[in-house]
């Protein structure tokens, strides 16, 4: 077994491609690893550069078009081998000198992650930072990951974390959430170099924003409900079928009295959070019935031994 294997996922970057490599490879001269860059459906010669490298220590996984980040990086952690798994930008803004000093952490700390910080971060202030810093407060402050910088790629984690987890959709910024679901919570942080994209174009935009946000609310009710969708759905339905079922009660009293209930705003109102409430409770039941398919089809357990000691016996 490796005892490394690094992940870089690349878009188009052929000009970031060789320096990369001859920089890992001074970076980790003396450690046994991996490096798979990963092809996100390139169009340029990218391809053809990591072709080049001429290292059977590097692997090049072609994806048959470009499907994202997330997935691309889920597709490198398929093919890592190593004791170790590193996840590292392949635009060189990550340094891959912070690699071997990350991995001693890991080791001497025995962490299930060790994430980078970029804490002098060479990106626009507008485009960048700011929006990076908002993201990453609300992240925070919404799923108990208190990581600084969760946009940071450089990245080191155990093989039995990583392989515990699965990226997909746009996921690959709450990596430490999916962690911490599945049981891994030994997790810390260390400051890394960041260095200004020399050549190529980045990938990033503001567009992103609003797909971080559906990801965040993704996120919380996975923590909160994924084990138990009828806690959520049918709490949600119940409060909503008894707010109608008083509208409708009230309603019906009114019309026993003589009033004359036909058209009015609340009747309609009433009947909507019936039917709301009953949709909520059935969503719910068909949730949780999915979930049993989940853990039961795959033969998955709700929770992780973390280990199974002998205690002491006297004779």
């Amino acid at each position: 077994m490796k005892q490394l294997s690094l992940v870089i996922c690349v878009y188009n970057e052929e000009l970031n491609i060789t320096p990369l490599s001859e920089q890992i490879k001074s970076a980790l001269e003396g450690i046994d690893f991996e490096a798979i860059f990963v092809d996100d459906g390139s169009s340029d010669t990218t391809r053809q550069k990591i072709r080049e490298i001429n290292d059977e220590r590097f692997l090049l996984l072609e994806l048959k078009r470009n499907y994202g980040q997330s997935s691309a990086l889920q597709a490198g952690i398929d093919q890592a081998e190593g004791e170790y798994v590193v996840l590292i930008d392949g635009d060189l803004q990550n340094d891959p000198a912070d690699i071997p000093m990350m991995l001693k952490m890991a080791k001497e700390g025995d962490w299930d992650l060790v994430a980078g910080v970029r804490a002098n971060r060479k990106d626009g202030a507008f485009l960048r930072k700011i929006p990076s810093k908002i993201a990453n407060y609300i992240i925070r402050e919404s799923t108990g990951i208190k990581m600084k910088d969760l946009g940071c790629t450089l990245k080191i984690f155990t093989k039995e974390a990583v392989k515990n987890i699965n990226i997909y959709g746009e996921l690959h910024r709450f990596i430490p959430a999916l962690l911490a679901l599945e049981g891994s919570t030994r997790m810390t942080q260390i400051d890394v170099n960041h260095r200004a994209r020399e050549f190529g174009k980045s990938k990033y935009n503001l567009s992103r924003t609003t797909r971080v946000f559906s990801d965040l609310l993704l996120m919380l009710f996975f923590r909160k409900y994924m084990q138990r969708p009828m806690h959520f759905f049918g709490s949600l339905g119940i409060v909503t079928f008894g707010i109608g079922f008083l509208i409708n009660a009230y309603l019906l009293i009114l019309k026993v009295l003589g009033h004359d209930i036909w058209g009015k705003p609340i009747l309609i109102l009433g009947m909507l959070l019936v039917m709301g409430g009953i949709q909520f409770i059935t969503i719910g039941i068909i949730a949780e019935m999915q979930m049993r398919t989940y853990f039961e089809a795959q033969q998955k357990k709700p929770f992780r031994v973390k280990k199974v000691s002998k205690t002491n016996t006297k004779n």
